[in-house]
């Protein structure tokens, strides 16, 4: 096992005899390598070592089956949409595609939350005032998501386009946000029933950075 680890054998002993230091990040990061521990029982075990797990470096790029379920199980009653880490949709049912409608744009950015948030599409389902307030808020999870991701590419091309594309956005930026508002009143025009009211909650799947918002019909 210290071979596999890349540490000393002596060392080793001393760790599971629990008289060694506490173990470096480096030598957890070996160990839960070594011992082909899940992404859990790694962070566990960093726990256990009185260090944070480390941060992943991107988003699970699949959204487990349950949940796609369930999303399919409330299409003709509650709004449900998924988006990742970086911001992007990756799952909506049938009522969040009829309240929130469709992208015709092809930006590479057509399925980002936080693009979305600078576009017309925004302001004829939020409002001005809605989409006013969607866009200072969405500034801010850009925020959250690059100090997550900071290496991350898209997430800085994002910043990019924003950046020279949106005054809006640039202001917002400027005010150095980071909010953790997950849940609010909402009042979106559906395209047939006009102005409708909602409870909008956010779930976080961390193991996967993928967040669940739901809209609650209110009233």
């Amino acid at each position: 096992m210290a071979e596999t680890a890349g540490i000393s054998v002596e060392y080793y002993t001393r760790l599971e005899q629990g008289r060694a230091p506490r173990p470096s990040r480096e030598v957890l990061t070996a160990l839960a390598r070594a011992l082909g521990l899940t992404a859990p029982e790694r962070d566990h075990l960093f726990r256990l070592a009185g260090e944070l797990p480390p941060e992943p470096l991107a988003p699970d790029c699949k959204v487990r089956p349950g949940l796609l379920h369930l999303l399919r199980g409330l299409d003709g009653t509650v709004p449900v949409t998924i988006h990742d880490g970086r911001l992007d949709v990756m799952a909506r049912n049938a009522a969040a595609a009829e309240l929130l409608g469709t992208q015709s744009s092809t930006s590479r950015y057509r399925h980002n939350i936080v693009h979305q948030g600078f576009s017309a599409t925004a302001r004829r389902v939020l409002g001005d005032e809605g989409a006013h307030r969607y866009a200072r808020w969405a500034t801010a999870e850009l925020r959250s998501a690059m100090g997550r991701y900071p290496d991350d590419e898209y997430l800085r091309s994002l910043f990019a386009e924003l950046s020279a594309t949106s005054a809006t956005f640039r202001s917002y930026w400027e005010r150095g946000e980071v909010m953790a508002d997950r849940s609010a009143v909402k009042r979106l025009h559906h395209p047939t029933r006009g102005w409708l009211v909602f409870q909008s909650e956010m779930l976080h799947d961390p193991e996967r950075d993928h967040w669940i918002v739901i809209y609650a019909p209110s009233g």
